[in-house]
């Protein structure tokens, strides 16, 4: 028996993921969402939102995902536990392959919304695991840097997003590390201009973290260093360590079917955010979006995706 065909599958629970399974939901197109190894994305990793609208007291990652999951569920979203292994988009309707092996499985779709995120680039030093989310270790300056007000902090990293997430830290804390393998930074010479310039902010050359430590709370206290000149090691105390070494986009699942830049992000039609060269296809959030990378924005790239793919559907069908 063959399996049916769903309207529109959307890859993907975080914020992009689930406001276009709202809006998909609520033109009638009984989406089915995957949702793949983490649920809500990344957002629920962070402790307390403060930059989301409607939101004046802030609130936790995870109860804002489960909202919108809640909302999505309402109008008719069906989920369900999914990781999409690779797709054939050459066939319409679309081949979603569910699984590996003698376990695999077809989903069929006439529009899919790919909203699979990125995964911020991490050390992988000791602690670094352990005291990520709520307890001292990010990855978004924007998202957590008003938690350290008047705190020393550091940023990993050399290029143009390291700079910058310094340059947004010295809003608030005290004093801001930033730790780099070189003796120069390898970001935009205006950035790295302003990143050297700017009193706040000090420099820790040819240096390499080795460890993320922290106190009896279980929260950071300081991050161990090596030095890769001298061999000389030592412990800066800070209270936020900021990984600021890229992202890498979910992507590779779709390797082949839709075209990605250098670094492996979605690339989109000129003029839009969500479109793709393949019909009916669609990417939203941080999958495509490098600039960015904020829940208002995947939001409302959802949002986008499954208004286009609602008017896609209704000109095929006729």
């Amino acid at each position: 028996m063959s399996p049916s065909v769903e309207n529109v599958v959307i890859i993907g629970t975080g914020c992009a993921g689930l406001t276009a399974a709202i809006y998909a939901a609520r033109a009638s197109l009984n989406p089915l969402v995957l949702e793949g190894m983490q649920p809500g994305g990344q957002l629920t990793t962070t402790s307390e939102v403060e930059n989301y609208p409607g939101f004046p007291q802030g609130v936790d990652g995870f109860q804002l995902t489960q909202n919108m999951r809640e909302q999505a569920a309402r109008f008719g979203t069906r989920f369900e536990q999914a990781q999409v292994s690779h797709v054939d988009f050459s066939k319409m309707p679309r081949e979603l392959y569910i699984g590996e092996g003698t376990s695999e499985r077809t989903i069929l779709a006439k529009s899919v919304i790919i909203a699979t995120g990125a995964s911020p680039r991490m050390t992988g030093i000791p602690g670094e695991k352990e005291f990520y989310g709520g307890k001292g270790v990010t990855t978004c300056a924007t998202c957590d840097g008003a938690f350290y007000r008047g705190m020393p902090v550091a940023v990993i990293g050399g290029g143009d997003s390291a700079a910058e997430e310094a340059l947004f830290l010295t809003r608030f804390a005290s004093q801001v590390f930033l730790i780099h393998r070189r003796d120069t930074l390898r970001a935009s010479k205006i950035m790295a201009d302003r990143a050297t310039s700017r009193e706040k902010i000090t420099m820790i050359w040819d240096t390499v973290p080795t460890e993320v430590l922290g106190d009896e709370s279980g929260i950071v206290s300081g991050l161990k260093l090596q030095n890769l000149k001298t061999g000389e090691s030592s412990v800066l105390p800070v209270k936020g360590v900021f990984v600021a070494i890229g992202h890498v986009p979910n992507s590779q699942a779709f390797a082949g079917a839709i075209e990605v830049d250098e670094s492996g992000y979605f690339k989109t039609l000129p003029g839009s955010q969500v479109r793709t060269k393949v019909p009916g296809v669609y990417v939203a959030g941080d999958c495509s979006d490098h600039i960015y990378r904020q829940a208002v924005t995947a939001a409302g790239m959802g949002c986008q995706a499954a208004i286009d793919a609602e008017r896609w559907l209704a000109e095929a069908e006729g």
